[in-house]
């Protein structure tokens, strides 16, 4: 199990560890002991089919760039300022368990905040960081930041987390790619849908908010303004139901459909979700008979929904068309947005569950500037955060209100530690800077939330300089601040074998014998033929938005105004006389969050910060192409260079890509636009939904 580690050139299986449902197995040449060549998707691997995208293809640019941080640091200058001298790994751990404890002694234990998310999606150095934070007691982090309206608006209709396989595409005939501009951010769920309209004329349908490459790309594309998703659902089944395309048997069978869901759908028509949406109520009426004309209808439904404030309610609305249908009962119909319930993992080794203690208080990662500058209702009554350790994210680029962000970062009294690839933001406000590794330099499990595969992405190269682990970060700091948990004593294979047995998964013996497991369920159980998620096994089309069967930390936001049926929830943050525009700010192609940022093909590619502006809206405000203008509203103010764009309704505006904060004139990152306050029910960022002024700079 611990044999050690020798390299072996030639192309090695792996697992791209980076924040993407797609989770794509690679093929990676290793050249040398420290050095990698060329990166392909594996085609052994049925999902990931031999396609990556080009960002990961590029990836030896990323791994040997010369700007890895190779040693740790100390700051000697003030916050910010980048002044750091090189340290020992010894005194590194030394000083931060001090503060750890220190801390702790004078506050409390929740007074040390772990704060993490997926910058890499491996089991074992991703989650392990939980292990300390329940074996000490430091503060809980309620995970707001990605997921929670799309998920919670899937999981309030199939009562699961799961969905139709997306090779299912196959057997598809129409396939609604609907809120993920999947070229930019998913490229096999594209690669899926081009196969089967080459192999069998399927019809690709795109629903978005601008004009994007997967649009461009689509058969029909159904451009809407933001946070509108829920009105154009309404409205296709407003039609669906009128024009008897409706599967009445299925939905006597296997929903709670009734004929209070009918009367309030029969006053959604098209008109009334045309003057929400903008999109003309002749598209609405011809794309729902082309649905109803057909049977296997595949709805992929991606994480736009996770960027409004009505996003659980338009997921939901969304998911009704299929189940409407009946779609689920054929196969490549039916509807998928996350497999991520569905793999049944024991985490109780990595993440320490057995020592959990409930009444420590949980802090909402969203609402860190709040947090970090003492709010009282964010800090849940307790008091302040004197101490971080940060993995695997970059909150002061990442993280919503940038302003308060970046001032609670400023704090004298606040010891960060932040353990990086590179010289981030947030690096550069800490206190100690450690080096960390890359996927190919350490052993790790992945989950494919967007398929259906357990995959190993094990050790292939040795990392360079003074680079660690994740794992032996957590390790070497537990001993420090005085831990205890078995898990502290195992290594990462040791962990990966434990939880695939506890799991009833095989053993690390067989996972590395094919590098994959493909852990598909039965047709039947994959399209809820007998029954789906909730306790009578009928899918909802009335929600219960208070008792969604998915783990949540307690009801946030205005839950209480939710619809009780598939609607057009009027929660989002709309335009007015002040603030004229709604802002979206859209994922870049050759950048993922804040990662390849600094690799020089996503650098050429992405080019500089923008504004796509329609021309008209460009012309009222005085601005043409090439123009500086100011984006502000009360959280801030950013200034991007403009492009003239009539891909978009008018009123809107898309900024793509986290681009580094230094990137843009004055040195204001996107995100100070962007709004913290806890979406409804289950609470989450809706970095998608902000009204702002623009006006020349």
């Amino acid at each position: 199990m611990n044999a050690p580690f020798q390299v072996s050139t030639g192309f090695r299986p792996s697992v791209c560890p980076h924040d993407c449902p797609s989770a794509c197995s690679l093929d990676v040449e290793v050249l040398a002991e420290n050095r990698i060549g060329r990166v392909r998707g594996l085609k052994a691997q049925t999902y990931t089919d031999g396609v990556i995208c080009a960002k990961v293809a590029r990836y030896a640019e990323r791994i040997h760039h010369p700007d890895r941080l190779l040693k740790p640091l100390l700051r000697t200058g003030p916050k910010g300022s980048k002044q750091f001298r090189e340290i020992g790994w010894d005194e590194a751990l030394d000083r931060a368990a001090d503060a750890f404890n220190a801390a702790e002694r004078d506050f409390g234990a929740d007074s040390i905040w772990p704060y993490y998310y997926a910058g890499t999606m491996g089991l074992v150095m991703r989650d392990g960081i939980n292990r300390l934070r329940h074996a000490k007691k430091y503060s809980g982090q309620h995970d707001t930041i990605c997921t929670n309206m799309a998920w919670t608006g899937y999981v309030a209709g199939t009562g699961r987390l799961a969905g139709v396989d997306p090779r299912e595409m196959a057997h598809s005939e129409v396939i609604v790619i609907w809120g993920t501009n999947a070229v930019h951010t998913q490229v096999n769920v594209m690669h899926h849908a081009v196969k089967a309209r080459k192999a069998n004329g399927a019809l690709i349908v795109a629903v978005d908010v601008y004009m994007n490459e997967t649009m461009r790309q689509a058969d029909i594309a159904l451009l809407i303004r933001p946070g509108t998703d829920g009105a154009l659902a309404a409205a296709i089944q407003h039609v669906l139901l009128r024009e008897n395309l409706a599967d009445r048997d299925y939905l006597a069978r296997l929903t709670d459909f009734s004929p209070g869901t009918e009367a309030h759908l029969s006053t959604r028509t098209p008109e009334w979700a045309e003057a929400i949406c903008g999109l003309p109520a002749a598209e609405i009426e011809s794309f729902a008979r082309l649905l109803g004309s057909k049977k296997a209808n595949y709805f992929r439904l991606g994480y736009g929904f996770s960027r409004q404030r009505n996003g659980a309610v338009n997921m939901h609305a969304a998911l009704c068309i299929p189940t409407m249908l009946g779609s689920w009962q054929h196969r490549g119909g039916g509807a998928f947005h996350s497999n991520s319930g569905t793999f049944n993992l024991s985490m109780t080794m990595i993440e320490g569950l057995d020592v959990i203690d409930r009444s420590v208080r949980k802090l909402d990662q969203s609402r860190i500037g709040d947090i970090l500058l003492g709010d009282h209702e964010a800090l849940r009554g307790g008091g302040p955060v004197k101490a971080m350790l940060i993995q695997n994210t970059n909150p002061a680029s990442v993280a919503p209100e940038q302003t308060k962000v970046l001032k609670g970062f400023g704090r004298d009294d606040l010891f960060t530690v932040v353990h990086e690839q590179f010289m981030t933001e947030t690096a550069a406000l800490a206190d100690l800077v450690l080096p960390a590794t890359m996927f190919m330099e350490h052993d790790d499990i992945y989950r494919g939330g967007g398929h259906t595969h357990l995959m190993l992405g094990p050790k292939l190269v040795e990392p360079p300089g003074e680079c660690r682990s994740n794992h032996e970060v957590i390790v070497e700091l537990a001993r420090r601040v005085g831990a205890e948990h078995p898990g502290f004593a195992m290594s990462p294979r040791e962990h990966i074998d434990w939880c695939l047995k506890k799991s009833e998964r095989g053993s690390l013996e067989a996972l590395e014998e094919h590098g994959f497991l493909d852990t598909d369920p039965p047709f039947n159980a994959a399209h809820f033929l007998h029954g789906f998620g909730h306790r009578e096994g009928k899918f909802h089309f009335s929600p219960n938005w208070k008792k969604v069967p998915l783990k949540n930390d307690g009801l946030m936001g205005p839950w209480e105004s939710m619809p009780l049926f598939p609607d057009h929830w009027d929660a989002i943050e709309e335009a007015n006389d002040e603030f004229p525009f709604r802002l979206v700010t859209a994922p870049a192609r050759s950048f993922l969050n804040s990662s390849f940022t600094e690799t020089p093909g996503s650098i050429k590619k992405e080019g500089e910060p923008s504004l796509m502006v329609h021309p008209v809206d460009a012309a009222q405000l005085g601005l043409t192409s090439g123009d500086i203008a100011a984006i502000s509203n009360r959280r801030g103010r950013v200034t991007l260079k403009v492009t003239l764009y009539d891909g978009v309704r008018r009123g809107v505006v898309i900024a793509e890509g986290i681009f580094p904060n230094a990137a843009h004139l004055g040195g204001t990152g996107i995100n100070v636009l962007t709004g913290s306050d806890p979406v409804a029910p289950y609470g989450g960022a809706a970095f998608h939904d902000n009204r702002v002024a623009i006006q020349k700079a």
